[in-house]
């Protein structure tokens, strides 16, 4: 099969389209073709290298997709060949680069016909981790403020869209250019980044749900309530400590199982999310499709069309 190759660390180049063997099927697994694959920030981070990433090269990236059951375990009741599904691999477990992908059938959902493929892998992976962070660990509750950092993005964008679906009002920090894309997933106010400083455009929220990190993350405490979570998927500088004892400090676990893919469909259902902007790269343009996300500045999702 096709597939995007990480050939060793380094800058988007490393990237190169090859081949590889098929994957086999194995207990309680599917082979899914895959029809689309979405670009995740921690695809690059992962490219780049550092602590924790130690891989056999060559790798190949990506952790959510959509595509079509080929070939089912000997155990899968579940599925049958030819069904659309999409989903995220497991964590600690990459692959979806790729023409092809066997994966735990328990972790994956059948993918409804009015999704199409590049929507329910730009679904994915957002959707996963920003009900995770959102309802599961912030609990976030109707009447309450929320400051979700980085509106623009995947995971943030869908997290607006919940938290407005909740009953919260939603503040975001976003560029000018991107205002009215996060006004339209449901945010109360943007924050201009460049030419406004949120410690003091924001205050007394209930929650901060952060997706940028760094510095973002250390001033992100100022607007806090007394009490307050604040819920972060984008680390702050090493040997950071936190500046206030009396909030709350949570990084959400992020599990795969079918219910949070499920979930996310019954609020698709409710007409409470839907998919982001979405920008297509075939699968040989990855490298440039990793240009832009680590760039930081997209709008929505990228997704890699692989069929």
């Amino acid at each position: 099969m096709k597939a995007v190759l990480l050939t060793k660390h380094g800058g988007p180049e490393v990237l190169q389209l090859g081949e590889v063997p098929d994957p086999t099927v194995g207990p309680g697994e599917v082979v899914v073709d895959i029809h689309a694959a979405s670009i995740n920030a921690a695809d690059y981070k992962v490219r780049l290298g550092g602590p924790g990433h130690n891989l056999k090269f060559p790798h190949i990236l990506g952790r959510d997709f959509s595509g079509v059951v080929s070939a089912l375990g000997p155990d899968i009741t579940d599925f049958k060949v030819g069904d659309a599904v999409f989903g995220v691999t497991d964590q600690g477990i990459e692959g979806c680069y790729a023409e092809k992908l066997a994966i735990k059938a328990a972790i994956i959902a059948k993918k409804p016909e009015r999704l199409g493929h590049a929507e329910a892998a730009a679904m994915g992976l957002t959707s996963l981790t920003a009900l995770w962070a959102v309802e599961d660990t912030a609990q976030l509750e109707a009447g309450e403020t929320i400051l979700v950092q980085g509106g623009a993005g995947g995971v943030a964008g869908f997290a607006i869209q919940l938290a407005k679906h909740l009953g919260a009002t939603v503040v975001t920090t976003a560029s000018a250019r991107n205002h009215d894309y996060v006004r339209s997933l449901g945010a109360n106010r943007p924050i201009d980044y460049n030419t406004q400083d949120f410690t003091t455009a924001a205050r007394d929220c209930d929650v901060v749900f952060d997706t940028v990190g760094g510095e973002v993350q250390v001033r992100s405490y100022a607007v806090l309530k007394p009490g307050g979570r604040l819920v972060w998927i984008a680390a702050a500088p090493a040997g950071f400590q936190p500046t206030r004892k009396d909030v709350h400090v949570l990084r959400p676990n992020v599990k795969r199982d079918r219910a949070h893919l499920e979930r996310m469909l019954a609020l698709l259902d409710e007409g409470a999310v839907w998919p982001p902007a979405i920008t297509r790269y075939n699968l040989a343009d990855a490298a440039e499709a990793h240009r832009v996300s680590e760039g930081r500045h997209l709008q929505g999702k990228l997704v890699l069309m692989v069929r």
